[in-house]
């Protein structure tokens, strides 16, 4: 046997695989129903975790596991009340101190991200603060989806995965408008200018028109419009953004799309936060059918005729299966870029 010499050979390294941790989803108070989904279609039973509320109306959070070592999912939007927030951080440290191995943050709806610059004198960069709060806290990556602007990634020194809610709705939205193809013209409405990339994407994947709606925002909330670009004259008009909070936006763009003669309005948006008048607002005639995401819990009493709810549960799922095992998340991206 003939040994080589000066050759050296280094002993077997063991390497820390993410995949060889045990794999667990534990869910905050924000949304509960979407969190049992995800780890339904994750195949993963939800985590043991004690939430409470003192009377003064702090709040008291518990893992009744064992998370040494585990690559962990918390599940958490970050709508109000703020107290989501907070039970969130909690909720990180309290993993962070039971020597969670990754500590991994799926945040569906993305709270205080329409704050993503100083635009005024005297005012937070509210984006930037959520972003310090969950990395301070001690977050190892953030899974959202359909953040206010693709920016706030680089307010974060962590991995974060802004999932494209067209994953969620284009399916829907394609069987819901391919049997008007055929007999009229259809068209993607966008209803500002923040939204006019979203909306092309959506036209594009679609393989239908374009139109925007110039708008003009004269406060919070607020907003009105200042010129049409397109022809919306006998077509099925589809309106698309990120949100729908008070619906002002929407409603606007809606009766100018029926002032200039569409046949119909089709409202679609991935975060349904609908506070304020937006549910009379939505429910009123201009609009014929809203598509929303799970990403915000709708509870019972802000439901509608025209609403229907599509789950993003399995795109969550796929996401966190993908990272648990060290694969590619932006594969997913392929099915709408």
């Amino acid at each position: 046997m003939v040994q080589a010499v000066g050759v050296r050979v280094p002993a077997p390294q063991q390497k820390k695989i993410m995949g060889q941790y045990i794999q667990k989803i534990f869910s905050g108070t924000s949304n509960r129903e979407l969190t049992a989904k995800i780890a339904e279609e994750a195949n993963l039973p939800v985590g043991d975790l004690v939430i409470k509320t003192f009377s003064d109306g702090e709040m008291w959070v518990k893992y009744n596991e064992n998370l040494r070592g585990n690559d962990i999912y918390i599940v958490q939007s970050t709508n109000a009340p703020g107290d989501n927030i907070i039970e969130l951080a909690l909720l990180i440290d309290a993993a962070k101190r039971a020597s969670a191995e990754k500590i991994n943050v799926v945040i569906p709806y993305f709270g205080y991200s329409r704050q993503d610059r100083k635009d005024e004198p005297r005012v937070p960069i509210s984006a930037k603060v959520m972003m310090d709060i969950l990395t301070q806290a001690g977050a190892d990556r953030i899974i959202t989806m359909d953040l206010h602007s693709t920016q706030i990634q680089g307010f974060a020194s962590i991995p974060i995965d802004n999932l494209y809610g067209s994953l969620v709705l284009m399916d829907e939205l394609t069987a819901y408008i391919y049997n008007m193809k055929n007999e009229n013209k259809c068209v993607v409405l966008s209803p500002d200018m923040g939204s006019n990339k979203l909306s092309q994407s959506y036209a594009k994947k679609l393989g239908i028109g374009f139109a925007l709606i110039d708008k003009r925002r004269s406060g919070h909330n607020k907003s009105e419009v200042a010129h049409l670009v397109g022809n919306l004259e006998d077509r099925h008009v589809l309106i698309i953004d990120d949100m729908i909070d008070t619906a002002g936006t929407i409603c606007n763009a809606a009766k100018v799309a029926k002032e200039k003669g569409a046949v119909s309005v089709t409202v679609a948006a991935t975060h349904g936060v609908l506070s304020g008048e937006a549910i009379e607002r939505l429910s009123n005639k201009d609009i014929d059918k809203v598509f929303l995401s799970d990403t915000v819990y709708i509870p019972e009493n802000k439901k509608f005729e025209k609403l229907t709810i599509v789950s993003s549960a399995k795109i969550f799922a796929d996401t966190i299966n993908r990272i648990h095992k060290g694969e590619s998340v932006s594969q997913l991206f392929g099915k709408v870029t």
